[in-house]
């Protein structure tokens, strides 16, 4: 017996919001950050880094400031920006399933893939970037105590 892959979401969502992340946490002090240093702080290509960065750009969610001394920091501040903002920034969509538009697929199968899409948008649009921050703090804490 075979299993097919789990639903993922693609490594560059991922990265999109380690940005996000990086970003929100130079918020408070205003602190521009260029591309390659938060490629470095987390791990990501900077080549592709910036192609996602111009993405975030694109939906509003960063915005850029030429010259030597540039960067990019967030538009708005952490607590207004959801991880629903950042993956439907990169992908369009938090969930898609091809069964939605698949007029073969029984309605009642559909209806439990638009519900779990429901839940799914529900859920992103509520976890907002500076509550993945304080989750952060408070990890920090626990593991100086």
């Amino acid at each position: 017996m075979s299993y097919s892959e789990p639903v993922k979401l693609s490594v560059k969502s991922d990265y999109a919001a380690r940005a996000m992340m990086g970003l929100a946490r130079r918020y408070p002090s205003g602190e521009i950050v260029n591309a390659v240093d938060l490629s470095r702080e987390y791990g990501v290509p900077a080549n592709f880094l910036v192609q996602i960065l111009l993405e975030l750009k694109a939906h509003k969610l960063v915005t850029s400031v030429r010259g030597k001394e540039g960067g990019y920091r967030l538009a708005r501040p952490p607590a207004e920006l959801t991880l629903g903002d950042v993956l439907r920034a990169i992908q369009r969509q938090v969930f898609d399933s091809p069964a939605l538009a698949d007029a073969e697929c029984p309605v009642e199968l559909r209806n439990a893939w638009k519900r779990l899409q429901g839940t799914l948008e529900e859920t992103a649009g509520a976890i907002t970037v500076q509550q993945l921050l304080d989750e952060g703090a408070e990890k920090q804490k626990m593991y100086y105590i």
